[in-house]
């Protein structure tokens, strides 16, 4: 996963959402990803009612925004991160609606990480 670029692994990220989109569906929720790191950056994951959309920096308000290192955030996808130790101990930071935080690790967890 290391070898994957941030920005490419968003592209995946919707990619699987558009391939199956019944997780998401009735979602209307954008995300912004606040990435520390080498790779770092600012990412925003716009879901509205089974489409998925993703645009690298800031466009208009978040329901949640999810801070982390690049690093943290992909372990997070491959499930080798616990996010609820990583919150308690400053690792992740999630401003805003914290249900939707939880609603997208739920449903993240029901796509297959190993492409990433």
């Amino acid at each position: 996963m290391t070898e994957m670029t941030t920005s490419r692994v968003f592209q995946v990220i919707k990619e699987k959402l558009q391939e199956d989109p019944k997780p998401i569906e009735g979602m209307e929720t954008t995300y912004r990803f606040k990435l520390s790191g080498d790779d770092g950056g600012i990412y925003e994951l716009h879901l509205n009612k089974g489409t998925a959309e993703v645009k690298e920096g800031e466009h208009g308000d978040a329901h949640c925004t999810i801070e982390m290192s690049d690093k943290n955030f992909k372990e997070m996808l491959l499930g080798n991160l616990n996010t609820t130790a990583a919150f308690m101990t400053g690792k992740l930071k999630v401003k805003g609606d914290m249900s939707k935080a939880m609603k997208l690790q739920t449903v993240l967890g029901k796509y297959d990480a190993s492409s990433f």
